[in-house]
């Protein structure tokens, strides 16, 4: 059995870092508990703040100067090679809302929620070395340039059309930071995303650099389109860091999304894809019942809760025999 001392100092950890995260972690604040309980990903903080720990100096700010990664030159030098392909998608569809939560075939768990408000996508690559097939067909110079670069570990080309938004979101694992780099952008202070209470506004050719664990949302009030490369960059983190970050870079694969239907699918979107009609069930019952969609909504997510507390206990459980605690 795990010894009781270890037990609560992992215990008031966890809280410590919860408490952490939502009271003073940024100069973003959450409105609310609720807000944090709903949008926070409080699950994956204890992780995410070891994560912050063992970060080294250049990426410990919310916007980083793209600068102190000159890895990423490459990316920035050929920018022009990169829009090229990336404005042949946009021309001929291919960042039709395919991801949609109402196309089930090409259900995205990882950004679901986007889509209502007008963002598309179109991958090129993901955790685990995937590359997309459709893709290799589409994109085989970007893809070069990305094959190239080391710490890469997802791409993908994204569009925020006229009047489109992604409202106040923070991604759930610290695993990385994301890049931004302009390829066909409005050029103006219209069109801008928000990160900690700092405001960027993209520019062709122009390379951006935040962690999207901080509090940020995204505007396109121009009458043009914002089409930019984004990146997730490896973190960069000493050893005790890397060793965590290899839980996160192991489920990642999971959340592999297709394109098309030559592209794979990760397991937990066949999982998702399945509980799409459930989904949709729920909202229904949400216009038509709130008492029983709430009562549906927490029983679902106190099973949840459950198992990721089953799995805790089991893995410190693990710990404590491999170290005979």
């Amino acid at each position: 059995m795990i010894a009781p001392a270890i037990f609560a100092s992992v215990v008031i950890f966890c809280m410590g870092s919860m408490a952490y995260v939502y009271k003073y972690r940024g100069k973003a604040r959450y409105e609310s508990v609720g807000e944090y309980l709903r949008k926070g990903w409080p699950i994956f903080t204890p992780l995410n703040c070891l994560l912050y720990l063992f970060t080294k100096k250049r990426a410990r700010k919310p916007i980083m100067d793209p600068h102190d990664f000159p890895e990423l030159k490459p990316l920035q030098d050929n920018w022009e090679t990169i829009r090229e392909e990336a404005m042949a998608l946009y021309k001929d569809g291919s960042f039709d809302p395919i991801g949609d939560p109402n196309n089930a075939s090409f259900y995205d768990v990882g950004f679901r929620t986007f889509y209502k408000y007008g963002w598309r996508k179109f991958y090129l690559n993901w955790y685990g070395g995937y590359i997309h097939e459709s893709a290799k067909k589409r994109c085989p110079r970007t893809l070069e340039l990305l094959k190239n670069i080391k710490g890469i570990n997802g791409a993908m080309f994204s569009l925020l059309p006229p009047g489109s938004k992604l409202t106040r979101h923070l991604d759930p694992a610290a695993c990385s930071l994301r890049y931004h780099l302009g390829l066909s952008t409005p050029n103006n202070e219209a069109c801008f995303i928000n990160v900690d209470q700092q405001s960027y506004s993209w520019r062709d050719g122009d390379a951006f650099l935040f962690d999207e664990t901080f509090i940020h949302y995204a505007t396109n009030q121009s009458d043009d389109y914002r089409l930019i490369l984004m990146c997730d960059v490896e973190r960069p983190l000493g050893i005790f860091g890397k060793l965590v970050n290899f839980f996160y870079k192991s489920i990642m694969p999971l959340t592999v999304v297709p394109n098309t239907d030559e592209d794979r699918r990760g397991l937990a979107n066949r999982i998702f894809h399945g509980l799409v009609p459930l989904l949709q069930r729920s909202k229904e019952l949400k216009k038509t019942n709130i008492v029983k969609y709430r009562l549906l909504k927490w029983t679902v997510n106190t099973v949840l809760l459950l198992i990721l507390a089953g799995i805790v206990f089991g893995v410190l459980q693990l710990i404590a025999w491999i170290f005979n605690l």
